[in-house]
């Protein structure tokens, strides 16, 4: 019986240098490592993310692929990237999915486990 899954690992940062408190922007990046812990070979086709600040304002984010590529991932492969984003607020979360087509045709998803993006020491 096939098993489509991954699994999906998250560290982030903030960029302090790009960043600007005083005009309320605050840069974070993240580094995903998506993993195929199934037995079929599948791509991701594409994501959705929720990111919400502190002031629960929600931004829904939508697209093809993740950094330009829409990696094939053989089981027991994985694909790295990082990218970013601005929140007005020196904390806030994402959460979201990844949209897959398995070798055989079958479509499915990979949930993305909620993360905190937040400045260093600002949490307890």
């Amino acid at each position: 019986m096939p098993e489509y899954d991954f699994t999906v690992s998250v560290r982030t940062q903030y960029l302090p240098e790009q960043s600007d408190p005083h005009r309320t922007n605050f840069v974070f990046t993240y580094s995903i490592t998506i993993k195929n812990t199934g037995t079929v070979a599948a791509q991701l086709i594409s994501r959705y993310w929720t990111i919400t600040d502190a002031n629960n304002r929600v931004q829904e984010v939508a697209g093809l692929g993740v950094v330009g590529h829409q990696p094939l991932l053989q089981p027991g492969e994985q694909f790295e990237y990082t990218s970013g984003t601005q929140l007005a607020t020196p904390t806030g979360s994402m959460v979201g999915r990844y949209f897959f087509v398995a070798e055989d045709g079958h479509r499915f998803e990979a949930p993305i486990p909620e993360f905190v993006l937040s400045l260093p020491k600002t949490l307890h």
